[in-house]
Parts: C-alpha cells; sequence; structure tokens
C-alpha cells in the first residue's frame, strides 16, 4: 500500500519557495523584455532600456552590463520555469539563490552608496529605496531556506519509494 508524503515545515518552505521565486522571476523577467507595456516595445529598445538600469548600478563594464542586459530577462524565465517544473530542483534552486544574493548585494551597495537610481527588478522605474532592499532581502532569505531545505529533503528517500519492510 502506497503511503501518503508526509508534510512537514520544510516541505512547505519549499513549495512557498517554488511558487513565489518561480512567479516573481517568470513575471520580471517577461516585465523587462516587454518594460511592463502593452502594445509591447520592439525588443531592443526594451532591452537598451533594461541596460541602462543596469549601468545604473556603477559596478559592471559597459559591454558586461549589455551582456547582463541583453542574457539576464531570459534568463530569469527559463530558471522560473525550471523551478517550477521541480526538476533537479538543487540545482534550479542553488542558481537562483545565488542570482538573487547577487541582486540583494548590488541593491544593498547602490543603496549604502546613496544612489539615486531605479531597482530595475520590474522594467518599472522603481526608486531604489529601503522597502526594495527589505524586499529584496526577505526574498534572498526565503530562496536560501528553500535551497537549505532541498537539499536537506533529498538525502531523504521519498515516503512513496522507501523500502517497505516485507512481510513474511
Amino acid at each position: 500500500m502506497m503511503q501518503s508524503a508526509p508534510f512537514n515545515y520544510r516541505r512547505l518552505i519549499i513549495w512557498i519557495g517554488r511558487l513565489v521565486l518561480a512567479g516573481i522571476f517568470i513575471y520580471a523577467g517577461y516585465a523587462k523584455i516587454t518594460m511592463g507595456r502593452s502594445p509591447r516595445p520592439p525588443l531592443g529598445v526594451a532591452l537598451g532600456f533594461f541596460e541602462m538600469q543596469v549601468s545604473s548600478y556603477q559596478i559592471l563594464s559597459r559591454e558586461a552590463s549589455r551582456f547582463v542586459a541583453h542574457t539576464l530577462p531570459f534568463a530569469e524565465i527559463a530558471l522560473g520555469l525550471l523551478l517550477l517544473l521541480g526538476w533537479q530542483l538543487r540545482i534550479w534552486a542553488s542558481l537562483i539563490t545565488l542570482i538573487i544574493g547577487g541582486f540583494f548585494a548590488s541593491v544593498v551597495r547602490a543603496y549604502s552608496m546613496g544612489l539615486q537610481i531605479n531597482c530595475g527588478c520590474f522594467a518599472k522605474p522603481e526608486p531604489l529605496d529601503g522597502m526594495t532592499v527589505f524586499r529584496d532581502g526577505v526574498l534572498f532569505l526565503l530562496a536560501v531556506f528553500m535551497t537549505v531545505f532541498v537539499f536537506i529533503e533529498a538525502r531523504k528517500p521519498h515516503p512513496w519509494t522507501a523500502a517497505t519492510p516485507e512481510k513474511a
């Protein structure tokens, strides 16, 4: 007889993390490609606008900013979809945690330097303020907990596939 999978707080955090972070990544990538507008502007215009937002952080060179601006939105959509699918979850959860950690470090750096820039997170003119730092910090913590719990849960056999004692 097949057992039901036990529900615990780790699995709850994993599910919440997967849904929330995947939704945010998919939406953020799509918003950067479309600039959050309808009708959608040409792709080159949207990515050029995002490139200006990336370079405003004053971290990357011009070429690196262009590369990030032209690849990050598509990577965000792909990673969000892979996180939703749950296939190879440890890899995608780790990668998303690293990316959010980089976002968070960039936002904290820019905020501590007093840069008056737009966040660039969702392709809207959102000023970089304390709430942005707080939001990114909460998302980073959620990603860290989700990733740690994914690794913990992966070490245990799944209740449906665990060996059951044979009756003699």
